[in-house]
This record gives structure tokens, sequence and C-alpha cells, in this order.
């Protein structure tokens, strides 16, 4: 009796311990092969892809055009790719919205300080400008002749402007306008064609 009772104690062996890590080793194999194979399929892809434009895009365009020009179809400079166009530079105070022209006809107004209407004197306008011309080579010279009545003109209109005006939208298209239209009255001709604004501070 006491032998079977010693025989029921001992626990059993475990049988199937040997089985699963011989059947792990072959999936961990395809597992980092799948793994790989995005990247095998990249390094060979990638240099044929780049041929293949290469021999079958690229070349020909570019035979064809060598074609061209020695046919004397097309010239030696029409072939050359176009340069992107010159960017225009800014105006230097950067308040005024518009940009002033690269033409030598051209009047400026520099630091012009005024009053502005109804503040009692205690909130001031500050502006520089540049004034084109209608024709060429007429702008200058009929500023310079007139510079005391124009520089008079052009305080009485800046400070006949108010502080509501400044806020309003499109003020500055606004002022444009009536100094053009003052600048021309005064000189009993259309001169002055567009201004534009280096320089707009309200204080």
């Amino acid at each position: 009796m006491a032998a079977k009772a010693d025989a029921k104690e001992t626990p059993a062996a475990p049988v199937a311990d040997a089985a699963p890590e011989k059947g792990a080793a072959p999936a961990a194999k395809s597992g980092a092969i799948k793994a790989l194979l995005p990247v095998v399929v990249a390094v060979i892809a990638a240099p044929a892809a780049s041929w293949a434009v290469a021999q079958f895009v690229l070349l020909p365009k570019l035979e064809a055009k060598l074609a061209a020009i020695q046919s004397g179809e097309i010239t030696a400079e029409a072939a050359k790719p176009a340069k992107a166009p010159a960017k225009k530079e800014k105006s230097s105070g950067g308040h005024g919205g518009k940009e002033a022209p690269a033409t030598t006809d051209t009047y400026e107004f520099s630091n012009v300080v005024v009053n502005l209407s109804g503040t009692m004197g205690t909130r001031y306008l500050k502006a520089s400008f540049v004034i084109t011309g209608v024709k060429p080579d007429t702008i200058k010279d009929a500023f310079e002749e007139n510079k005391a009545r124009l520089t008079d003109v052009t305080l009485g209109v800046l400070s006949s402007v108010t502080l509501a005006d400044l806020e309003e939208p499109g003020a500055k298209n606004v002022l444009r306008e009536k100094l053009v239209t003052a600048y021309n009255q005064a000189l009993g001709s259309r001169v002055a064609d567009q201004i534009y604004f280096s320089d707009f501070v309200v204080q």
C-alpha cells in the first residue's frame, strides 16, 4: 500500500517540452525574411527604375533635341532652359502695400509729417512716398520747378485726413487718389500718375 501511495505522489515528468523549440526556429526565420523583403525589393527596384527612366524617357528626349539642333530646326539659344524671372524688390518701408516701380522718372517726398485733422495736435501722420509720371522724363522737372507749391499741396491733403479716415479699409488708396488729383490740379495738366508709399506711420 505504501508503495502505491508513493507512486501517486510523484508527479509525472512533462513529455512534450522539446517539440515546440524545434518548430519555433523555422517560424523566426520566416518572420525575419518577411521583415527584410521590402528592403531587398527597394535596393533592387530603385536602381532598376532609375535606369529605366533614364533609358526610355530622358535619353530619347535629349537625342531628339540634339537632332533638332543639328538639323537647324531649333537654335542653340532656344534650346537653353528659360531663366526664372527676377524677383521684384519690395519697397523699404513695407507699410504702403504697393511696390515702387523701377523707372527713374519719379519724384520722392520723404518724411512728411502732419498733424491729423480733429486730434487737437495730439496725433500725427508721417509718410514717405514716390510719385510716378504719366510721360517719361516729365515729373521730376515739373516737381522741382514747383517744389514749394507741391509741398504745400501735400501738407494740405495729408493734414485734412482724420484718424477715423485712416482706420477705414482702403484708406491709403483714397489718399493716393487725393494726392494725384491735387498735384495734377496744381500743375494744370495730368503729370502725376501713381503714388507708392514707402513709409506710413500714425502716432
